[in-house]
């Protein structure tokens, strides 16, 4: 009898410590949570602080999670008229998604992990897309893939003269995603499909030339832009772009620009295969041994030969699809991907360009010619019936864009 009471007891102890552990794990992830995204603001506007500068703010699912739940309060809240969001590192406003958790999750056969995240990172975008009050994202330094998917479907986004915008997913052995293939195909002639295919690279300026941002200023105005926003006690867009336009400078490409070259970029990026755009610029890097054309067809031979077919189609198709319509496109693809059925290479890109760092990943297929029209055709096909499709809220929220 004394052995059984003495029994119970240890078992009543060692409920309470996982008791304990469990509300300690909980108020934990609350926690990080709450530190991840930051509030500030009060009045007649929020502030939502992406914070995870050691990671150059890359999102991760906690902080979609939040950002989703956080911007459903503020457009609910009658007395907010609008909301704003920056990153805290002065060398990014978000560098994308959690790319490394990512690649742990599939190396851990852990998918349902990634597909969480796709999912809420992807329903946060469509959430700004068709957001109800104005907003304005402060797009200071890093701003690439999902962080660009984030604000760029907003309504006012402010470039500085240390923004940098990429889409640089070709080179991890993925496809722009996050409704790139959206806005993407809808800049200047093909440059869409050059952004997207080379991953280069573009600063505040070009980014407001061919519509990515919608206003520019010096980082140095920043707070002061930041404290006149904050001060206004309206929700309509007009006063917000005066303030915006008050504090902007005005400024023009130079003339190294990508977009003082835009002739060349359509002549090599209008054609319909990633073969023919090769070809294309190896004959006028040959013709002119001009470094653009020479650095553009590197950028090229970097990439994942099935990224580039991949993503070559997904913009082609983006071009004529809705914004919804592109989001659903992109998280089948996106699954694809991760899934590695068809190809590892997404896995392998993060391996050598993030985890490992060599800088040498080994593609699979190697080359174009070894990339079937089957192998490219299987990412855009509709999801099993075992696999639920991405759900957004078409029917009672539409995009404005």
């Amino acid at each position: 009898m004394a052995m059984q009471c003495r029994r119970r007891a240890v078992w009543r102890w060692l409920l309470q410590q996982q008791s304990r552990s469990s509300s300690s794990s909980v108020v934990d992830v609350q926690q990080q949570q709450q530190e991840q995204v930051l509030v500030k603001g009060n009045g007649y506007s929020r502030f939502a602080l992406l914070n995870r500068p050691s990671a150059l703010n890359a999102i991760n699912t906690s902080m979609a999670a939040r950002l989703h739940q956080l911007y459903k309060n503020w457009e609910d809240n009658h007395d907010i008229g609008f909301v704003m969001l920056k990153g805290s590192s002065p060398r990014a406003f978000a560098a994308g998604g959690d790319i490394v958790a990512l690649y742990r999750f599939i190396k851990h056969g852990n998918l349902e992990a990634c597909k969480q995240f796709f999912r809420t990172i992807y329903s946060f975008i469509y959430l700004i897309a068709t957001y109800l009050k104005p907003h304005v994202a402060l797009l200071n330094g890093i701003t690439m893939g999902g962080g660009a998917g984030i604000s760029i479907p907003g309504t006012f986004r402010v470039a500085t003269d240390k923004t940098v915008f990429a889409t640089p997913e070709v080179l991890i052995g993925f496809h722009p995603d996050a409704v790139a293939s959206f806005y993407l195909s809808r800049l200047p002639g093909h440059l869409g499909e050059y952004l997207a295919l080379t991953g280069e690279k573009l600063n505040g300026v070009e980014m407001v030339a061919c519509g990515l941002a919608t206003h520019y200023s010096l980082l140095a105005k920043l707070p002061l832009i930041e404290e006149q926003l904050g001060k206004l006690v309206t929700d309509d867009p007009s006063v917000i772009e005066a303030t915006l336009e008050q504090y902007g400078d005005l400024v023009h490409p130079d003339s190294s620009s990508v977009l003082q070259r835009l002739e060349i970029v359509d002549k090599c990026f209008c054609h319909d295969t990633v073969e023919e755009i090769v070809d294309a610029v190896e004959v006028a890097a040959s013709e002119t041994k001009d470094a653009w054309c020479i650095s553009t067809l590197n950028r090229l031979k970097e990439a994942s030969p099935l990224s580039l077919k991949v993503s070559l189609r997904s913009i082609r198709e983006g071009r004529f699809q809705t914004l919804d319509q592109c989001l659903l496109r992109e998280y089948r693809m996106t699954l694809q991907a991760i899934s590695k059925q068809i190809s590892g290479d997404f896995c392998e890109g993060v391996r050598a360009r993030v985890v490992d760092k060599d800088m040498a990943p080994k593609w699979d297929p190697p080359t174009l010619e070894k990339v079937s029209q089957d192998m490219v055709d299987q990412y855009f096909l509709p999801l099993t019936e075992f696999e639920p499709d991405l759900e957004l809220p078409t029917k009672s929220r539409e995009a404005f864009l």
